[in-house]
Formats: structure tokens, sequence, C-alpha cells
């Protein structure tokens, strides 16, 4: 029976996917194009061995899906025959990056990856390397005021509404298509979670008519999410599904039900995580993960970089896949998106 589950639910997703992923659009309104659009071929990657390019990686964290960005950038850097001089991670911290922009310039590279964190700080802090013509590929945010083709090749990120289709539709396929959900949103205007987030709304409400959103609750700091759960849980018992706005607060929302003794409710979110994995492979609450493809996120952004420095136009805002990871196919998920594999403890729960 959970085989014929998992079968049936990435069959939907498949047949899903093309007609959501026009539905994902960037910051500024752009339409997306698919990351496997976004290609260096054989003549282009030619050209580009002999031209003694450098790129920096200037990360706003460290973390696994970073990695895996990273991993998927350097490997089509070295297809290419461009050097990796320089990578740093900001740590969140806005003065930070504009330091390590400033210590990268010193390394003159032609190529920056970046993960903007303020929009205003950044602006200022790339700057330098807008007019030194550094061509600047940015993962999911944008400087204010970046004019694409002037200031930037290009935005690559999630493929954003289908992630959030794609836990409604796990979420609905667990709860036999009918029920009461609640829905913990991120409440911070940030268009990447905001689209994931309406994207699972609107898919319940267009798609799934026996279900409804019974709960709504927004969350800023991840930390009251247990707080903010135990408050649903109460005001409304008949709950047959939660979704979780990304896997952090999707912890503090486990902590709640294991408190409560609620093995009934069943959990989506979205975002690869040990302790969320470890749960859903042991068949807690959890049944199904949304990741994105990191790994691919970074060879497009390494690609369209590579492509600028040709003076080959790239669409402003470019979407890598999902995938939804379930305890069938969690180790193929993880290969797929992190391009490394799950969390030893994570394997060896799923082999049981």
């Amino acid at each position: 029976m959970t085989r014929y589950f998992s079968m049936s639910l990435l069959a939907a997703l498949a047949l899903s996917a093309q007609g959501a992923m026009a539905q994902t659009t960037g910051p500024q309104g752009e339409s997306a194009t698919p990351s496997a659009e976004v290609v260096v071929n054989a003549e282009q990657a030619a050209a580009l061995q002999g031209m003694g390019l450098r790129a920096a990686l200037l990360w706003h964290d460290q973390s696994d899906f970073v990695n895996a960005v990273t991993a998927g950038a350097t490997d089509e850097f070295t297809r290419l025959g461009i050097s990796v001089v320089a990578t740093a991670s900001a740590g969140f911290d806005s003065a930070r990056q504009m330091a390590d922009v400033e210590t990268a310039m010193a390394l003159q590279p032609n190529i920056i990856l970046s993960l903007p964190l303020d929009p205003t700080a950044s602006a200022a802090a790339f700057a330098p390397a807008v007019e030194a013509g550094i061509s600047l590929v940015f993962l999911s945010n944008l400087p204010a005021g970046f004019v694409h083709g002037q200031d930037y090749a290009a935005i690559v990120t999630d493929d954003l509404f289908e992630m959030g289709k794609q836990a409604a539709d796990a979420l609905a396929a667990a709860i036999g298509g009918a029920g009461q959900v609640g829905w913990i949103f991120h409440d911070a205007t940030y268009y990447v979670t905001n689209q994931r987030d309406n994207a699972f709304r609107t898919t319940i409400e267009a798609d799934y008519p026996g279900i409804s959103i019974v709960a709504r609750a927004g969350i800023a700091d991840p930390a009251r999410a247990e707080e903010i759960a135990n408050a649903m849980l109460l005001q409304n018992p008949g709950l047959d599904g939660i979704y979780v706005t990304w896997a952090g607060p999707a912890e503090g929302v486990l902590a709640a039900l294991r408190t409560a003794g609620n093995t009934r409710v069943k959990v989506v979110t979205l975002d690869l995580s040990e302790p969320i994995a470890l749960d859903m492979v042991n068949g807690g609450n959890v049944i199904g993960i949304v990741a994105d493809e990191a790994y691919e996120l970074g060879r497009a952004m390494a690609a369209a970089a590579a492509l600028d420095q040709l003076q080959i136009e790239v669409p402003a805002f470019v979407i890598a896949p999902a995938l939804t990871v379930t305890a069938e196919n969690v180790a193929e998920g993880w290969q797929q998106s992190l391009h490394r594999d799950a969390p030893r403890s994570v394997l060896s729960a799923a082999s049981q």
C-alpha cells in the first residue's frame, strides 16, 4: 500500500510540473526559465577554456544546501576551465557580506556568485563589482535597483510554486483527499517563502474541494513554532494535517505533536533536514519533504555566469526543479537534491 501511494504521488507530481512552472515568478515579476535550458555547449566550453577566468562564491551562510550549491557550481566551473579563487560565508550578516565582496575583489574575479542578504545593503556591497564589469549571478535574491543585463546576469532559484504545490499534493494524498488542515506560513515579506507557502494554499483551495484550511498561523521566529502548533492543535482538535513553511519550524511542530501524544496529524514541510527525515522514515507524523535540486542551482548559476562572459544573454530568472522526498525514496531524493548521501541515521532507519 505504501509503495502504491509513493508511485501514484510521483506520477501526479510529474504530470502537474509543467503547468506549475509558469506560475513561479521572480522578485520583480519575471517569468521563469527552466535551468535545463541554461547550458554551456561544447563549442562555448572550448572558447572559455583559454580565457583564464576566475570566480568567487560569496554565500549568505554555511549549510548542506550551500555545500550542494557550491559543488554544482564548482563542478561546472571545472568543466569550463574557470578557477574558483574565493569562497566565503557571511553568516547572514550584511556588513560581513560587504567585506567579503571587498576581499574577493582584490583577487580580481571575473565572476561572482552570491545570495544577497539585505536588498539595500547588498546594492551598495555589489556596486564595485558592477563597476568592474564582473558577471554577477544571484541566488534567489536581488539587490535593490539592479537591472538585468546591465548590473547582473541572472537570478537562479527554486521552482517555488511547484514546491508548494507538491507539498499540497503530498498532504492531500496522505489524508485521502478529505479533511481539515492547518497552514503555518512565513510571516515576512520574502518572495521565496511567500510563493511556496501561497502555492500550497492555492493548490488546496483549487484542487482539493474535500480539504479545508481551518487554521492559519504566520511565523516570523522559528523558535515559536512549538507554541504556535500547540495553540493550533488546542483550537482545532480535528486537524488531519499541517503544512509548515520550512523544516526548522517543522521541528517545533513535531515537538508539539509528540508532547500531545498525537500520532494522527500528518505533517508536510519544505527543505531537507535530518530530524524531519528521521521522523518520516520511522513512520512518524511527517509524510513528505519537498526539496529543491540544490546541486542543479549551483550548476545553473555557474553556466549563466560563463555565458555572460561570452556576452551571450541569459534569461533574467532561472528555476531549478523541485522533488518530493518520502520514506520510500529518501536515499535517492537526498542524492538528487544535495548530491550527497543522506545522513547515516536516516539511511539506517530507512533500511529497517
